[in-house]
């Protein structure tokens, strides 16, 4: 799709009409204000007809007498149009604010809930900022349009075609003229919407991007410190928002241009009109009353003729964020629940790794593709997990050997279904993992991360997040504080109930993975998933929480990544991944004493320095079989 082409829904109407469901609940409301608005552009419209009345007839009879009973009326009437209209306008911002607000909370909340909803190869795709530029600017941007534009876009061509039929039944010719400056206005319409409809989407992406630059800003502030590289972080920026600047200012020329334009045409008409207008005044061919009511009306219709632009601009601009709205919301659900889910009775917690092939997808975002549209829409996929077939016993802890990047966390994310398998399936208890609800699924089983991610909230919510219904969650609390060593939530100023800020910042990495292994602890799940959840820890804290989790996974069906000798510790047996597939099961002892590859492995461990490049191209067979702990 070349950058100037436009997605095949791109006609405004056929766009705006996807909001309807949103919007039917104040259809109403809207109906209603659009009445008061239509109802006051006709008294607009009526003065001049008043006028018309008032000048032909009480005051042209106020000539040479005394009785003014004519022109009170005339006052009076006018006065009575111009308080219904202040009245109607009222009443309008009455019906329409508010509803406005709740159409833009409900697509806000069904935003949220599909991005809640959506897999994590969605996210890991999507730049944070993009997405907090739709559900904020955009859906503010379109609020602000529901609320005024629509209205006074239906209102001000509604004026405009009153207002000009009015001008040609009363002035005749001069209505005709004036209509006719009306073809080059539609010409530059037709200019104008083809390039702001670009340069507002791409106004809209930028402002996207220098979000997500703030962002990942703020959440690596230290790292930029650290590495003093603020100097250059704030070039990037600067560099992101100058573009933004340009491309602004860009629309504010060709916005202007237009307005200039229609504004022109219709100030030129009028202008000739005036003069053909008084001409045949003069010559009888038209009355005082009808001039008078011709270029009353030419004013009531110059403020909507010269709000066009803006209005349009206005529309052409929500039409951009209901696109940039919609293609999050239409992107599917690839990890979706079954038509019919399945829920055992009771769940032992086997775990089954079926002839598991996985490969991760690369395809652009709706963005991406828009802005780049010589990027491949599919790019071929690199195959990480290659037929693994793996049995992990209910209660029996596995751990899962490898050297970095052979797909170990990839693995253990297709559990609670993260992500879903390329082919092949994963079973808990002999039924596919594809089969249960996915809310179920990970009430079975919790995860813990190695970089841990926790919410800027208390400690027990953060802890508890995971927590079963109906136990006590006090208890709860205590025994995953307990299990993960994370004792020192109670030090905190306001003990567990300390609002820990945004990410956990506030505490060091060893404080947030064991808050981290806590939740998952907390969750009392059948099968556990660890992601290497002890890297942070020193070694006592590490013995300390090892033995609690000895204590704690009896019964527990846990499966994890080892990336140290101790965490391995933990297992009662050990699977090694290489080359995508399992190549060896067992206990410690004996993969040290028959595994090669593992020997190298376990030596990585223990002395990280010796797995070069060349190491873990060809692992070497002298490797020591008695390299331990």
């Amino acid at each position: 799709m070349a950058p100037s082409a436009l997605p095949p829904s791109t006609a405004v109407v056929a766009t705006l009409a996807r909001l309807y469901p949103f919007f039917r609940p104040a259809i109403p409301r809207f109906v209603a204000g659009m009445l008061c608005a239509l109802g006051a552009s006709l008294c607009a419209l009526g003065i001049p007809q008043a006028l018309r009345w008032a000048v032909d007839g009480p005051l042209m009879g106020a000539v040479g007498s005394s009785d003014r009973t004519g022109i009170w009326q005339a006052i009076a009437l006018v006065l009575g149009l111009g308080m219904l209209e202040a009245g109607l306008i009222a009443a309008r911002r009455a019906f329409i604010l508010i509803p406005g607000t709740k159409v833009e909370a409900s697509m806000r909340l069904a935003l949220f809930r599909h991005l809640q909803d959506l897999p994590s190869a969605f996210h890991d795709q999507w730049p944070g900022g993009q997405l907090l530029s739709r559900s904020m600017s955009d859906l503010g941007m379109l609020r602000r349009w529901l609320s005024f534009g629509l209205v006074m876009l239906v209102v001000n061509t509604t004026t405009i075609a009153v207002g000009i039929g009015l001008m040609v039944h009363g002035g005749g010719w001069l209505g005709i003229a004036y209509l006719a400056g009306a073809l080059p206005v539609i010409w530059f319409s037709y200019r104008f919407s083809s390039r702001f409809r670009r340069i507002s989407r791409l106004s809209q992406d930028q402002a996207g991007d220098l979000a997500t630059t703030v962002e990942e800003s703020v959440h690596g502030i230290r790292v930029l410190k650290a590495f003093g590289r603020g100097r250059e972080a704030y070039q990037n920026f600067s560099v992101q928002a100058d573009q933004l600047r340009r491309t602004e200012m860009n629309k504010a020329r060709t916005l202007g241009a237009f307005t200039f334009a229609i504004t022109a045409i219709s100030e030129v008409m009028l202008g000739l009109c005036l003069l053909a207008g008084v001409w045949l005044a003069i010559e009888g061919q038209i009355s005082v009353g009808d001039l008078v009511a011709f270029f009353a009306t030419a004013v009531v219709v110059a403020g909507p003729v010269e709000q066009l632009g803006h209005l349009v601009s206005m529309t052409l601009y929500a039409k951009t964020a209901v696109d940039r709205y919609f293609e999050v919301l239409d992107s599917p659900n690839t990890v979706a629940d079954p038509e019919h889910p399945r829920r055992p009775d009771e769940v032992r917690g086997q775990v089954q790794f079926d002839g598991v092939h996985f490969s991760y997808p690369d395809e652009p975002t709706p963005d991406q593709a828009w802005r780049d549209p010589d990027r491949p829409r599919e790019r071929p996929r690199t195959e990480v997990l290659d037929g693994i077939d793996l049995e992990i016993r209910p209660g029996e802890t596995m751990a899962l050997v490898g050297l970095t990047g052979s797909g170990k966390s990839t693995l253990i994310s297709l559990v609670p279904r993260l992500f879903d398998v390329t082919a092949g399936a994963v079973r808990i208890d002999g039924v596919d993992v594809r089969d249960y609800s996915r809310h179920h699924l990970r009430e079975i089983v919790s995860i813990a991360f190695e970089d841990s991610t926790l919410f800027s909230a208390t400690v027990r919510e953060n802890v508890l997040l995971g927590a079963p219904q109906g136990h006590d969650g006090e208890e709860d609390l205590q025994r995953a504080l307990t299990v993960a060593q994370a004792q020192f939530a109670h030090a905190l100023p306001r003990g567990v109930d300390t609002t820990i800020g945004e990410e956990g910042l506030s505490l060091s990495g060893g404080q947030r993975q064991r808050l981290a292994l806590a939740r998952a602890v907390a969750a009392r799940p059948r099968v556990l998933v660890l992601d290497d959840p002890l890297s942070a820890l020193d070694v006592a804290t590490e013995e300390a929480v090892t033995a609690q989790l000895r204590q704690e996974l009896a019964g527990t069906t846990t499966l994890v990544v080892a990336h140290r000798p101790s965490t391995v510790a933990l297992a009662d047996r050990v699977a090694v991944l290489q080359d995508g597939r399992i190549s060896a099961v067992g206990t410690h002892t004996d993969l040290l004493a028959t595994h090669e590859h593992y020997r190298f492995v376990i030596s990585s461990l223990v002395d990280p320095t010796s797995a070069g490049p060349e190491d873990a191209a060809v692992p070497p067979s002298t490797r020591s079989a008695e390299v331990g702990f």
